[in-house]
């Protein structure tokens, strides 16, 4: 299932073998590469096909374009959206489409050119190494666009990351990080001019490649499981928040360019 941008461009999900090394990439560049439904469905299915082949080694994710990782999220799907039942099916969604992912059995690099927001943010960090350009900019404002929220795995799974407190200021203030501050914090393994960074994203997948894939599966499966045990049951703050009146009125005001108006109801 494939769809299409404004400009009647494909948006897609595209996966490229070169040797033992998987790369994929996300294509949507009309819209900064934000995802559409059947982006997500075709990163879950290239992801599940990743794993199932033992000849693939290390993974690369980088969004074209070379002006943005992923922007979020498509936001016209919200504007069918009922009630509050909708955004708990969407934010579980999310979750299905990114455990794949995040459960990789094998290593993962993200490449991140530019800008890395909301669903951007979420597949970076599903990545093990995060390489970035020096002006990349890391967030979910959501506080300030769109006033939904995140299912609380993928809270888990940023804080696990980032820390509490990054990840506060993510939500809570709707700030976006620069990639100097993550860098230093450890989110991000390295920065390189955008010329460098397919060089040493290849460099980093080589040196992944030829270590102990069993020790690598294990010891990243260890840590994903650790991070999703024991999950609070959080349907009834996410039921509230996309039930919203503030929700509605924020993806109105996103799809106008205007700035919306909270009311707290």
């Amino acid at each position: 299932m494939t769809q299409k941008d404004p400009e009647g461009k494909v948006a897609q999900v595209v996966l490229e073998l070169r040797g033992k090394i998987a790369y994929v990439t996300f294509d949507h560049v009309a819209a900064r590469n934000a995802m559409t439904v059947a982006m997500y469905e075709s990163l879950k299915s290239i992801c599940q096909d990743i794993a199932k082949n033992p000849d693939i080694r290390v993974a690369i994710f980088r969004g074209a374009g070379g002006k943005s990782f992923v922007s979020g999220s498509d936001i016209a799907q919200f504007t069918s959206f009922q009630d509050g039942e909708d955004g708990v099916r969407y934010e579980a969604a999310i979750h299905d489409y990114l455990n794949p992912l995040a459960t990789l059995p094998i290593p993962t690099v993200a490449v991140i050119d530019g800008m890395a927001v909301g669903g951007g943010l979420a597949i970076a960090t599903c990545c093990d190494f995060k390489i970035a350009t020096p002006d990349a900019k890391f967030g979910v404002p959501i506080a300030r666009t769109l006033g939904n929220c995140l299912y609380p795995g993928n809270i888990a799974w940023l804080v696990a990351h980032m820390g509490m407190n990054i990840v506060r200021r993510m939500l809570l203030l709707a700030e976006m990080i620069p990639a100097s501050e993550l860098k230093a914090q450890g989110y991000l393994l390295a920065t390189y001019d955008a010329e460098q960074l397919g060089k040493e994203a290849d460099a980093l997948a080589e040196r992944l490649s030829k270590l102990a894939p069993i020790t690598q599966k294990a010891s990243k499966l260890i840590m994903a499981r650790i991070i999703a045990n024991q999950l609070p049951d959080c349907e009834d703050l996410i039921r509230e928040t996309y039930g919203s009146t503030d929700f509605k009125n924020g993806v109105a005001s996103f799809l106008k360019g205007e700035p919306p108006v909270w009311t707290g109801k």
